[in-house]
């Protein structure tokens, strides 16, 4: 018969395993508190004062001004905000203001647009895309510089890192018509323009004007395109600067092609390049896009 202690459960090994070892000791009813030597345990340090080695008590000094936290944490948004700005001003995209009708009614005047710098490179143009560029042929009187200010800086400051429009380059918006190899004429009956032969519905042309037949007939030559404005009659596009390169503007002058109205905010709207307009314009004749001296105009 086991020998088992009466008044006693019987213990198991594995008992001992669920409760870590600690095993009683028969007539041992001490109370721990009383073990001689025995000390408690300080304080656990929080897990900010223990990161930085600070003694319990003194957290609240090892943190420092909650004002000057803050002003760092404001200073750190404002960096990575401007260095985004600038990326993308730089690579992606770049705000420009619109000072004349020559594009009404897509864009009216004091619209803010943004520029896609991704065309023409690495993107191709395309009929119709609307684009904005530099004035290399000289289609605009010169401009004064304006008399700096004592906060010009600031201005500067902002279109440097792309908040603010560029209002000092010499730039121009206007609408791809031609593109290397086209032959692009004007006018027929009814003062609409052909390429290869196809006559275009250009459904983004003012409505409010019928636009004047102004003949012209020319191959746009390659790394070139031929441009036209929307307000046709208030437009001084390829069609008025002929003796000047043609009329053709180099894409290697090309900022980039207009996506969207950003202001005011009731104009906010993605740019429509209207490529149903062109849907049917065949490719130009071999003749016309083998040579990159072909002749500008006819």
């Amino acid at each position: 018969m086991p020998d088992i202690t009466p008044g006693k459960p019987e213990r198991h090994e594995d008992e001992a395993e669920l409760l870590g070892g600690a095993q009683s000791v028969p007539g041992s009813e001490a109370d721990p508190d009383d073990v001689p030597g025995r000390t408690e345990p300080a304080p656990p340090l929080s897990r900010r004062a223990a990161r930085r080695g600070a003694a319990p008590g003194k957290e609240t000094a090892a943190q420092g001004s909650p004002f000057l936290s803050w002003l760092r944490e404001i200073a750190t948004v404002v960096v990575i905000a401007v260095v985004l700005s600038f990326l993308i001003k730089t690579f992606l995209f770049r705000a420009f203001y619109i000072p004349s009708e020559s594009m009404v009614n897509t864009l009216d005047v004091n619209d803010r647009i943004f520029v896609n710098l991704l065309v023409p490179q690495p993107f191709a143009l395309q009929h119709g895309d609307v684009v904005v560029f530099k004035d290399s042929q000289g289609w605009l009187p010169p401009t004064q510089k304006a008399t700096p200010g004592p906060f010009t800086w600031v201005q500067d400051a902002l279109v440097f890192v792309g908040l603010l429009p560029d209002e000092t380059n010499q730039h121009l918006v206007k609408r791809v018509i031609g593109l290397p190899g086209d032959h692009v004429t004007c006018c027929d009956s009814s003062a609409r323009v052909s390429i290869n032969g196809t006559v275009l519905n250009e459904t983004y042309i003012n409505p409010a004007q019928v636009p004047e037949a102004k003949p012209f007939d020319v191959v746009v030559p390659q790394g070139k395109i031929w441009v036209m404005g929307d307000n046709r009659n208030n437009s001084a596009d390829s069609r008025e600067h002929t003796t000047v390169n043609g009329g053709f503007i180099n894409i290697s002058d090309v900022e980039g092609k207009a996506t969207v109205i950003a202001w005011p905010i009731n104009r906010w709207q993605i740019i429509d390049n209207h490529s149903d307009v062109f849907r049917n314009v065949p490719a130009p004749s071999p003749q016309n896009t083998s040579s990159p001296t072909a002749p500008a105009s006819k």
